[in-house]
């Protein structure tokens, strides 16, 4: 069972329960908008599900409500940011404003940013900077409970560890690359618990190693108080693409990386390593504009495979779902829903809707 909701609602309620967790109204919003556009955009895994788990995260002490990102290291073309346990979704807004004005005046940025709490969909980084004609490239770790083994490994060692790549295309709509390190992100095996739903082969093993397609391994404890994990993508290779997000967005960011046993807190912090480019400083932009454009459309003149109407690039589904939901609403099942409700009850917010 599910219910239909839209965005502009979904949004109202959602802000709702951010606030009387403790956020100003202006820093709910936000947080609220930036889960609601990734339910919009396809991607449930990163929105509105994620409430329960944000308001747990403020009781328990882990998340900083009404905290901004704080500048440690400022060297004009190199920032580095200390997100100080804030909401991922402001202190990642904040980082980027800060990063894009440097790229802008300078030509270049690189920037990271530490405890960070969950920053949420990179993807909306990447479209920030695209919107200001700028490259960017996000490398991100993630310190919570290791849900993701690495390749020959039998239990979870790291997380989902992000990768994102930005590139605008002169006159068209950009180029969006937003992918998790593992075969499929976390959230997405909650949503799939919720609905009783199986997930494809090779996605996962449980507790004791083993193939399995039930998502509730890597959601609830197992029976021996265990948790299965998460394969990565493209056995070795995806394994290598987590543990660069690692070192990257956790060692190098200074927010640390995992290496420790698991525990229950439910705080979900993040680093990130971010290099922003600007085209036209490069010299190249006349060059790169045409050469880009040229090698997109020689992707789209190809035919379509078995299975497919057309080849598309990154960015574009996530467009075509944020059109289709914005007009039919956004589905959330009855599970993640009764959570939602609960999450507002613990902070005396009440959910209707």
């Amino acid at each position: 069972m599910s219910k239909t909701i839209s965005s502009q609602e979904l949004t109202g309620l959602v802000a709702k329960v951010i606030a009387a967790a403790g956020s100003a109204e202006a820093e709910a919003h936000t947080v609220a908008s930036n889960l609601v556009m990734a339910n919009l955009s396809g991607h449930d895994s990163h929105g509105v599900g994620m409430v329960p788990r944000y308001v747990d995260a403020v009781l328990e002490g882990g998340l900083k409500p009404n905290t901004s990102a704080k500048a440690t290291v400022d060297i004009g073309t190199m920032l580095a940011l200390d997100g100080q346990r804030g909401y991922g979704q402001v202190v990642g807004e904040q980082a980027m404003e800060l990063g894009i004005a440097r790229a802008q005046q300078h030509g270049s940025c690189i920037m990271t940013v530490g405890n960070s709490h969950h920053l949420g969909r990179i993807g909306h980084f990447a479209e920030m900077a695209v919107a200001q004609g700028l490259v960017s490239l996000h490398f991100v770790n993630v310190l919570s409970r290791p849900v993701v083994a690495p390749f020959g490994g039998g239990d979870g060692r790291f997380g989902t560890n992000p990768c994102c790549i930005g590139v605008p295309l002169q006159g068209q709509e950009p180029f969006i690359l937003d992918f998790a390190t593992s075969r499929q992100a976390q959230g997405k095996m909650r949503v799939a618990h919720n609905k009783g739903e199986r997930v494809p082969e090779g996605t996962l093993i449980d507790e004791l190693g083993r193939p399995t397609t039930d998502p509730g391994v890597v959601v609830v404890p197992q029976s021996n108080g265990l948790f299965g994990a998460l394969m990565t993508f493209g056995e070795h290779k995806g394994y290598g693409m987590a543990v660069a997000c690692e070192l990257l967005g956790g060692a190098l960011s200074g927010g640390g990386t995992w290496h420790r046993p698991a525990d229950q807190a439910r705080s979900v912090l993040n680093g990130m390593l971010t290099v922003l480019i600007d085209p036209a400083r490069l010299g190249t932009q006349e060059s790169f504009e045409q050469e880009a454009l040229a090698f997109v459309d020689w992707l789209r003149q190809g035919p379509a495979g078995e299975g497919h109407d057309q080849v598309r690039i990154a960015g574009e589904p996530e467009r075509a779902a944020r059109v289709a939901r914005q007009a039919a609403g956004i589905v959330v099942d009855d599970q993640t829903w009764a959570e939602i409700v609960e999450a507002g009850r613990k902070v005396g917010c009440v959910v209707a809707g």
